[in-house]
């Protein structure tokens, strides 16, 4: 590699600060015409994310890669500049969501069993339309019922790398959590 540390660092934090969506080890190691091992790649992340440090942007891993984001101190004057207030969900996709997260694959059928009412088919639309689920499959089962599971803009939305980083089920029914995103 001809390029030095500090030109190989300048590289990604353009590509980081530029892309729309979170980038990729893959996405990245494009970046360099030679072949850059993913150990070096994620070296000069680490020292990257350090830079910023004591600025106004952290360097996030999330489930589809890397990202830069404003640090959340910084997150109500930002919220400023669009003020549209942000989608509130009901009860019934909060709580629709929350067992497809933690109970993942389940069918329409489990979610009605587990909160003993029948799921409204605009929730099941609304969390595929925010990209926060999808179909992954059929039981095989008599009537081959759709499966659902969280997606990867679940996880970046939530700024979750897998699911193990879920805080406890516990904890959720403790307390009433509020999305806002």
């Amino acid at each position: 590699m001809s390029e030095s540390i500090q030109e190989l660092k300048n590289v990604l934090e353009a590509a980081l600060l530029t892309s729309p969506e979170p980038l990729s080890l893959d996405d990245m190691q494009r970046l360099f015409e030679s072949r850059m091992e993913r150990a070096t790649l994620r070296m000069l992340l680490d020292e990257l994310r350090g830079d910023w440090q004591p600025r106004t942007l952290d360097l996030l891993q999330v489930a589809s890669g890397w990202r830069f984001q404003a640090k959340p101190q910084y997150a109500p004057f930002i919220a400023r500049l669009t003020p549209e207030r942000p989608q509130r969900y009901s009860r019934a996709v909060m709580e629709t969501l929350a067992i497809i997260a933690y109970k993942q694959p389940v069918t329409r059928g489990d979610i009605e069993e587990i909160r003993g009412v029948a799921v409204n088919q605009n929730v099941m639309r609304t969390l595929q339309e925010r990209g926060w689920i999808d179909i992954v499959g059929q039981r095989e089962v008599p009537g081959r019922p759709s499966l659902y599971a969280t997606t990867k803009t679940f996880l970046d939305d939530l700024n979750l790398r897998s699911l193990q980083e879920l805080p406890p089920l516990q904890t959720l029914a403790q307390q009433e959590i509020k999305l806002e995103i």
